[in-house]
C-alpha cells in the first residue's frame, strides 16, 4: 500500500486558498440553497452512510453557510484526538466535495459509474492542522439536455439517488432537472382544449423525449402512457428533494415556443412558423410548429407552463429553455432576434419576477454560419444583463466566450461536453480541460460564473470526470503525470508500478485529443454501417494503448477482486479490438479493391468468427457492458407488455437506427455484450458475404444494394424479441487472456 499521508499533503495543499478572479453579477445573489444548513448537514451525513455504512460515523459533519462570505463554497476538515475527522463548509455540497477530496487524496479511495474502491484505512489518516478547500466558481454545473435521452431515460429511484450522490462528492450544485415535465405539458394542454389525440401525436417516445423538447421532432417511439407521466413526475419530486437537500440549485423547464400541431385548431390566427425538417427525418415526424414568443400567446402559454411548474417543483429561479437549437431562425434582423430573447424571458418573469435564463450556447456553435457577432450580441441582450446564464456548452474545443468578447456581458459558464450520444470508447481532451477554465478566468473582462460538464451520454470514461470536477476546486492546472499515477492509486487502492505507468500512457495518448475541431463521434468502423468507404482516422499512437494493455494485463490476477480493476481491463481490451477491427477492414477492403479472394476470406473470416465474438463474450462478462440491463430497466418501468413492447423499441432503436429508418443511424453506438452478437456482427458477416459473392461473380459492390440489405438486419434487431442476460457471463480475466495471447501480437504488427 502507498504512503497515506506523505504525496497527498503536498497535493492537497494545490487546492487551497485563493482569491476569486471572476465577475459578480448582484442579478444572481437572490440563488441560493433553499435547504437549512441543517437540513444540508443531515443530507451529508446520509450520503456518508449509504457510501461508507458504519465508517461514516468517523465523520462528523455541519454546514454553515456564513462561512463564505462572498457566494463561493468553501470547506475546512480537521481530525480530532479520538481519531475523527470533523467537516465544516458553507453548503452541503461543500462538505461532501470537501470529505471526498480527503477520501481520494489521503485515504485513496474512489467512487465513479464504473464501481467504488472503497478500502478505508483504519483508523482515519490525521489531518495535521486545518485542510481548507474552496473554489473560484459559483456555479459547478451539470448534464446535458440530451442526457436524459441517452443515459437516464430508464432510471429508477435507486439510480438516480446514486447519481445525485456522486455529483454531491464531485461538488456539483447546479443540475439540469428535467424529469417529468411531459405529465405538466399535458395538462396545460388539456387546459388549452387540445384533445388526448392530439396530445399523443406531439410527444415522442421516451427515448427520444430531448429532441421532442426541443423542437426537434415530435410522435416518433410514442404515444407516452399516462403510467410514464405518472411514474416520471414522483421520480421528479424525489429528484427535486434530494438534490435541494445538498443546497443544489436545480435548474428547471421553461417554454420555447414548440407546440403541438392542435394548437392552429383552437388558434388558428397564432403567429406560427412551421421549421424544416431536423437531421435526415422528413416532416412525418420532424418540421415542428413554432410560436413567434412575439404573440401574445407565447406569453399565456409559457406563463401556464412555468406556473405550472413552480406549484408543482417549487423554484430555485433558474430556468433551461433554448430556442433555434439546431434549427435557423427566420430572421437574421437584430431587431428581430432582441425581440425574441426579450419575450421568452418576458414569459419567465411573468410567473417569476426573480427568474434567471439558463441558455446552452450550441446554437451559436452548430449553426455558425447565421449566428454572427452581431445576431450573437442581439440574442443575449434582449435579456437585461446578469439575468441570463450561457452555457458554452464545447468550451474545450469550441470556446465561444472567446470571440464573443465573453458573450457580451451575459454571465457564462466553461464547460466540458466531452460525449456524445452516449458512445462506448476512450476519449479525452485533458489538456484542453487543464488549462481552458483557466484561460476563461483571466480572459479581459470575463464574465465567467462556473464550470460544468455537458456530456451528452454519461457512464464512461469515469476519468475526465472526476478531473473536470477536481478542476473546480484548483487555483491552477494540475500536473496531468502525476494526477494520472494519483488516479491510478485510489481506482484501485494500491501503488504499483505497472498501474501507474499504464495510466500515464493513457493520459498522454487517447486522452489527449489535440486535433482541432474534433468531436468525440465514435468514427470506429466497428460499430458503423459497413462500405468501402470508412472513416479509419484516430487522434492517438495505438501503440501506446497496446502498451497500457499489456501492463494492466501484467497487473491482471492479484487485482480481478476489484470491480474498477475488471472495467478498465475490459474497456481497455474492447478499445485494442476497436482498433484491430479498423485494420482486419482494411485489410478487408484491400483484398476486395485488388480482387484477392484468399486474403478477403481470411481477414473477413478473421474479425467476424473469433474477434468480434471474442469481444462479444469479452463484454458479456462485465456488469457495466450489458444490453440486457438497459433493455430490462426500460421494460420494468412498463405496466402491461404493450408498454413494455413499446419501451423496448424505443430503448433499440436509439441505439441503432436511431429513427424510422436509420435517420441518425449509429449515432447512439453502444460497445455492449449482446448488442456486439446481434447487431454489429452481423452487419460484419453480411457485409464480408457481400463482398465474396461479388468477387464471385464478377459484379461490382453496389453500396445502395447492400444499405437495404443491411436495413433488414438492423431493423431485424429492434424487433428480434430476445432476452438479453441481465447478469455478467463467464470469467473477465479468462477471456481477456485469451483475447490477449490471441491478439497482443497482431496488435504489436497492426496497429
Amino acid at each position: 500500500m502507498p504512503p497515506r499521508g506523505g504525496y497527498c499533503l503536498l497535493l492537497l495543499v494545490a487546492l487551497c486558498v485563493f482569491v476569486s478572479g471572476h465577475s459578480t453579477f448582484p442579478t444572481l445573489d437572490h440563488i441560493k440553497p433553499r435547504a437549512s444548513d441543517k437540513e444540508q448537514s443531515k443530507a451529508v451525513v446520509e450520503l456518508l452512510r449509504r457510501l461508507l455504512g458504519n465508517r461514516s460515523a468517523e465523520f462528523m459533519v455541519s454546514v454553515n453557510r456564513s462561512l463564505s462570505n462572498d457566494t463561493l463554497d468553501v470547506c475546512e476538515l480537521r481530525s480530532t484526538k479520538n481519531n475523527k475527522v470533523v467537516a465544516t463548509g458553507s453548503s452541503g455540497v461543500a462538505v461532501a466535495s470537501g470529505i471526498y477530496n480527503y477520501l481520494k487524496y489521503f485515504c485513496n479511495c474512489h467512487v465513479s459509474w464504473s464501481g467504488d474502491q472503497l478500502d478505508l484505512p483504519s483508523p482515519l489518516p490525521k489531518l495535521t492542522g486545518v485542510l481548507r478547500i474552496n473554489t473560484p466558481h459559483r456555479f459547478r454545473y451539470y448534464q446535458n439536455v440530451c442526457t436524459f435521452s441517452y443515459s437516464s431515460v430508464w432510471w429508477d429511484w435507486p439510480r438516480w439517488e446514486r447519481e445525485i450522490d456522486w455529483m454531491a462528492l464531485n461538488g456539483i450544485n447546479l443540475p439540469l432537472a428535467f424529469t417529468g415535465q411531459e405529465a405538466l405539458w399535458q395538462e396545460v394542454y388539456r387546459a388549452l382544449g387540445l384533445n388526448q389525440s392530439e396530445i399523443e401525436e406531439f410527444f415522442s417516445g421516451p427515448a427520444f423525449l430531448a429532441w421532442n423538447r426541443m423542437a426537434n421532432m415530435f410522435e416518433f417511439g410514442g404515444p407516452l402512457p399516462q403510467s410514464w407521466h405518472v411514474n416520471q413526475l414522483l421520480l421528479q419530486v424525489k429528484i427535486l428533494e434530494r438534490m435541494r437537500s445538498f443546497g443544489m440549485v436545480p435548474v428547471l423547464p421553461a417554454f420555447s415556443g414548440n407546440i403541438p400541431k392542435g394548437i392552429l385548431r383552437l388558434y388558428p390566427e397564432a403567429n406560427v412558423t412551421r421549421l424544416g425538417p431536423w437531421a435526415q427525418f422528413n416532416c412525418s415526424f420532424s418540421c415542428a410548429y413554432i410560436l413567434d414568443p412575439r404573440d401574445k400567446l407565447f406569453l399565456r402559454i409559457g406563463s401556464l407552463y412555468l406556473s405550472q411548474v413552480v406549484k408543482q417543483f417549487g423554484t430555485d429561479h433558474i430556468y433551461n429553455t433554448d430556442t433555434f437549437n439546431e434549427m435557423t431562425p427566420p430572421s437574421s434582423d437584430p431587431v428581430y432576434l432582441s425581440a425574441i430573447s426579450r419575450s421568452v424571458f418576458a414569459s419567465m418573469t411573468a410567473v417569476d419576477p426573480q427568474a434567471i435564463w439558463l441558455m446552452q450556447g450550441w446554437l451559436f456553435f452548430s449553426d455558425s454560419a447565421f449566428w454572427k457577432p452581431p445576431q450573437i450580441q442581439a440574442l443575449l441582450r434582449g435579456v437585461p444583463l446578469g439575468r441570463m446564464i450561457v452555457l458554452d456548452l464545447f468550451a474545450e474545443t469550441e470556446p465561444i466566450f472567446s470571440y464573443t468578447q465573453s458573450f457580451y456581458g451575459q454571465p457564462f459558464i466553461w464547460c466540458m461536453l466531452h460525449n456524445f450520444g452516449g458512445n462506448s470508447g476512450f476519449f479525452g481532451t485533458v489538456e484542453s480541460i487543464n488549462s481552458g477554465p483557466f484561460k476563461a478566468l483571466q480572459f479581459p473582462n470575463s464574465t465567467m460564473v462556473g464550470i460544468g460538464m455537458t456530456p451528452e451520454g454519461i457512464e464512461q470514461n469515469p476519468a475526465m470526470y472526476e478531473l473536470m470536477s477536481e478542476l473546480a476546486w484548483r487555483k491552477e492546472p494540475v500536473n496531468l503525470a502525476k494526477w494520472a499515477s494519483l488516479y491510478a492509486v485510489r481506482r484501485y487502492g494500491r501503488m504499483q508500478d505497472n498501474l501507474t505507468a499504464a495510466w500515464r500512457l493513457l493520459f498522454s495518448s487517447v486522452y489527449n485529443c489535440t486535433v482541432p475541431h474534433y468531436r468525440n463521434h465514435n468514427h470506429s468502423p466497428l460499430v458503423r454501417r459497413p462500405s468501402l468507404r470508412m472513416n479509419t482516422g484516430r487522434w492517438y499512437d495505438p501503440q501506446d494503448l497496446c502498451k497500457a494493455w499489456k501492463l494492466l494485463m501484467d497487473a491482471a490476477p492479484s487485482l480481478m477482486s476489484k470491480e474498477t480493476f475488471r472495467y478498465d481491463l475490459v474497456d481497455v481490451t474492447r478499445q485494442v479490438l476497436q482498433d484491430l477491427t479498423t485494420s482486419f477492414y482494411q485489410d478487408i477492403a484491400d483484398a476486395f479493391v485488388n480482387q484477392k479472394l484468399p486474403e478477403l476470406l481470411t481477414a473477413g473470416g478473421v474479425l467476424v468468427y473469433d474477434l468480434l465474438p471474442e469481444l462479444d463474450r469479452l463484454l458479456s462478462s462485465d456488469r457495466n457492458f450489458l444490453l440486457g440491463t438497459w433493455l430490462e430497466r426500460a421494460r420494468s418501468l412498463a405496466l402491461d407488455e404493450k408498454e413494455a413492447q413499446l419501451y423496448d423499441m424505443n430503448a433499440r432503436n436509439q441505439l441503432t437506427l436511431w429513427g424510422p429508418s436509420g435517420e441518425i443511424l449509429d449515432y447512439a453506438s453502444k460497445e455492449w455484450g449482446g448488442l456486439m452478437e446481434d447487431y454489429y456482427t452481423q452487419r460484419w458477416g453480411l457485409f464480408v458475404q457481400t463482398l465474396v459473392e461479388c468477387l464471385d461473380s464478377g459484379r461490382p459492390f453496389k453500396q445502395d444494394t447492400f444499405n437495404q440489405a443491411v436495413f433488414q438486419v438492423e431493423k431485424g434487431f429492434i424487433y428480434n424479441g430476445r432476452k438479453y442476460p441481465t447478469k455478467p457471463k463467464g470469467d473477465t480475466y479468462e477471456i481477456a487472456y485469451r483475447i490477449f495471447l490471441k491478439y497482443y501480437p497482431q496488435a504489436l504488427k497492426r496497429l
